[in-house]
């Protein structure tokens, strides 16, 4: 009885919604634990040249959580919290459903070109790769407008100030709504989609996540006698290691993404006065592309300014993702425990 009873839990662990809802809760859980880093590498990350070049200090995660927690109190390191769960919940749900009925749905297809009873081969990389860039795909075109809405929060008009000191003259609202309005107020409808050329892009990034992370867990399982299970420490380092390979092969187009994103009346002022062929205009005019900002970046600041804010990325992608990885296993129990509960409800009712 009992081995019956594991297949078919295992095969209700893999269903799609079980692995959604565990992704998006372990993500919203990881990404809670971090979010102060989340805060600290944005603001580094929109740092332009010229502010950059006036610090007396390094800009560094350190230095820069500090600076918050000065200027604007511990609540300057939960700015934009709200939007933030909101979107990584959204986001990573979309993503994992997508990811999870994708690979199921290709993996039944190749198992139907098999004789009965025979195991499908794993996933090649450049198919866990092909996978993974289409449920990220996927997932940004719907959830993008709540990305733009926490950066924007994330990044706060305490580090605007200079550009617009004559404007803001009371309290701000910086709710949601209020900055969902402004955003739309400044770049119209679109703006709510501010990045998403480079979000396309950037699906590679846990596509290549995934993929490395997939591919390497079947290859320990492969060589080892563990049961189908790795054990928490592995998956860490596992995580750690396939997020750090991932943020560095994208993270030029990560910085590009955030800047384009964190764009308003107030911060393209500055940021064009730092930027080559910047006016000081402080109205955002036309709309800057990804290409064209790298480039800008590399004339002004060289191949470095790429990649400025990539050791705070790295730590807390690292830390999240990894987190991520071994949290999303006891969510994906606490998940199975949840649709078994709601199938006995239903059933009774």
């Amino acid at each position: 009885m009992s081995t019956q009873s594991k297949p078919a839990k295992q095969a209700q662990q893999l269903t799609p919604f079980a692995s959604a809802l565990a992704g998006a809760l372990g993500a919203c859980f990881s990404n809670a634990v971090v979010y102060p880093l989340d805060v600290a590498k944005t603001r580094i990350q929109v740092t332009s040249s010229a502010a950059r070049g006036k610090r007396k200090d390094d800009l560094s995660m350190l230095s820069m959580l500090l600076e918050i927690f000065k200027q604007e109190g511990i609540n300057g390191w939960y700015r934009g919290f709200a939007a933030t769960m909101l979107n990584t919940f959204s986001m990573q749900y979309a993503y994992f459903f997508f990811y999870s009925f994708i690979r199921s749905s290709y993996i039944k297809r190749m198992t139907l070109k098999l004789p009965p009873g025979s195991k499908p081969p794993a996933l090649s990389t450049a198919a866990e790769l092909s996978l993974g860039a289409a449920a990220g795909a996927l997932s940004q075109i719907f959830t993008i407008p709540v990305s733009v809405i926490a950066t924007r929060q994330q990044v706060g008009r305490t580090a605007r100030k200079s550009s617009q000191s004559s404007q803001d003259e009371g309290p701000v609202d910086e709710s949601l709504l209020a900055v969902a309005r402004e955003i739309v107020r400044e770049d119209g409808v679109t703006g709510l989609w501010l990045g998403i050329k480079p979000s396309m892009v950037l699906t590679v990034n846990p596509a290549i996540t995934y993929g490395v992370y997939e591919r390497l867990k079947s290859l320990l399982l492969l060589a080892s006698s563990a049961n189908g299970k790795l054990t928490p420490g592995t998956s860490f380092l596992l995580g750690a290691f396939s997020k750090t390979l991932a943020t560095i092969v994208t993270y030029p187009y990560i910085m590009a993404k955030v800047r384009i994103q964190a764009r308003s009346t107030d911060t393209d002022a500055s940021e064009s006065k730092s930027l080559p062929g910047g006016n000081g205009n402080t109205k955002p005019k036309a709309k800057q592309g990804a290409l064209s900002l790298l480039l800008k970046v590399l004339r002004k600041e060289g191949f470095v300014g790429w990649y400025q804010g990539m050791s705070a990325q790295i730590i807390k992608a690292v830390i999240s993702q990894a987190l991520l990885f071994v949290s999303k296993e006891q969510f994906e129990h606490w998940a199975l425990a949840i649709m078994v509960l709601f199938a006995k409800f239903t059933s009774r009712s």
